[in-house]
């Protein structure tokens, strides 16, 4: 039942440098790999490429062998209705738990959803959380 809540994310630290999103996005191009979900933490001369794309496995290997470093993390991606307080309700309970939200980034479809990931300090505990307020956790990005 855990495995169904959690999906892979992809973390990449890169230079800061034009051309190096090109080149990272290029190899998952070349291998046909889709990314789903994506956001870039800057840091100075750095950064961290965060993803979520359709086939982890190959991603990983792929940019691990192109000399990138990569590590996967585990992540709760949660559909929700795109409207006012979706993402307040979701803070509110994992707060009010005592779950620590670390990073969250989100997207919305055509189907006025809303898709957040979330990376929070204590999983098992906001699945519970979670499940009591009733959110439908995706355990695939399509």
């Amino acid at each position: 039942m855990r495995e169904e809540r959690i999906i892979k994310q992809l973390s990449v630290f890169a230079e800061n440098k034009p051309g190096k999103l090109a080149t990272i996005t290029g190899k998952l191009f070349q291998n046909n790999i889709n990314i789903r979900a994506f956001t870039i933490a800057e840091a100075g001369d750095f950064g961290i490429i965060r993803m979520v794309v359709d086939n982890t496995d190959l991603a990983y290997r792929v940019l691990r062998e192109a000399g990138f470093t990569v590590s996967l993390t585990e992540v709760l991606a949660v559909e929700v209705a795109d409207e006012p307080g979706s993402l307040y309700r979701i803070a509110k309970a994992l707060g009010d738990a005592g779950v620590n939200i670390e990073y969250v980034y989100a997207f919305t479809s055509e189907k006025h959803k809303a898709l957040i990931i979330l990376r929070v300090d204590d999983i098992e505990n906001a699945i519970k959380v979670l499940e009591q307020e009733g959110v439908l956790f995706k355990g695939r990005i399509d």
